[in-house]
């Protein structure tokens, strides 16, 4: 009897003694991604908007958000950043833009920047771009909601050729994204 208790004794210290190192140890800092130029969930203002002359519901100057991140994880080399209508073509999905081989060391971009083509590799958005083209929601469809994804890979910055679409960037990207950080914007009547 006296064995059994002693390796109870025994257990019990060993049980404090990790879930007091799992309680003082500290989390890692969350990898976040924000805007100056509107909150989560809130309203792009107009200049953000798409300038196609041709097309009506276009009413803005097309200058692309500021984004800035912090506490990248561990292992990054490099990042992709998106921004994806998810209620245009009727729940199908339009890319405003499809960037990647942002280098680790980058921790945002100036407002327009991303209208530049400077600092990334341009994929291809929907509208057959390698840079940011700005919300031009058909007028009647209501607010729509604009995800901005960045996600941190482990994937070199050169090692991605230019060019590619959403769906061909988010197939190389399987295996490599390490973490991700999104905010979501609203544009449209």
């Amino acid at each position: 009897m006296a064995k059994s208790i002693s390796f109870y004794k025994t257990v019990a210290g060993l049980a404090l003694c990790a879930w007091t190192s799992m309680a003082s140890a500290t989390p890692a800092p969350m990898f976040t991604l924000s805007s100056p130029a509107f909150t989560d969930n809130g309203v792009l203002a107009k200049q953000f908007a798409g300038n196609i002359k041709a097309n009506p519901a276009c009413i803005g100057d097309n200058f692309s958000p500021a984004f800035s991140w912090q506490n990248a994880p561990k292992g990054t080399q490099s990042f992709t950043l998106t921004i994806r209508d998810v209620d245009a073509n009727h729940g199908l999905g339009v890319n405003h833009l499809v960037t990647y081989g942002i280098p680790a060391t980058a921790t945002g971009f100036a407002q327009d920047a991303l209208s530049e083509g400077k600092g990334f590799v341009g994929g291809r958005n929907t509208m057959g771009h390698g840079y940011y083209n700005g919300p031009c929601p058909p007028v009647g469809t209501g607010s729509h909601h604009y995800i901005v994804q960045l996600i941190a890979t482990d994937l070199a910055p050169n090692e991605l050729p230019k060019g590619l679409t959403y769906d061909q960037l988010f197939e190389r990207l399987k295996g490599h994204a390490i973490d991700n950080a999104t905010l979501v914007a609203r544009f449209g009547e």
